[in-house]
């Protein structure tokens, strides 16, 4: 897993981090994969709308299955929390070095 911001100052290729969400009305949304971080040994990553980079990220848990990855909602509140509070806490540190 990567702790890499993606930004400007980036110098690969993005296409390989591109994924098709659809959201919770059936629209399809492309969306970037930005960072990546683990709680409680479970990878999460943290994805933008291609289009619309200014609208809030969406954090997706990271599964395995036959050593394949795909990424998965989080559906249970208090997942949710503790992921919400980790990733907060994380960008806080970044911000302050």
């Amino acid at each position: 897993m990567s702790d890499h911001i993606h930004d400007e100052s980036c110098d690969h290729d993005h296409d390989d981090d591109v994924f098709i969400v659809t959201d919770k009305d059936g629209v399809e949304h492309e969306m970037v994969m930005v960072y990546t971080f683990e709680a409680s040994d479970q990878p999460y990553a943290v994805l933008l709308d291609r289009n619309d980079p200014e609208a809030d990220g969406v954090i997706f848990r990271i599964e395995e299955e036959n050593e394949e990855a795909y990424l998965a909602s989080i559906e249970d509140e208090e997942e949710w929390e503790r992921v919400v509070q980790i990733y907060n806490q994380i960008i806080e540190e970044q911000e302050t070095q």
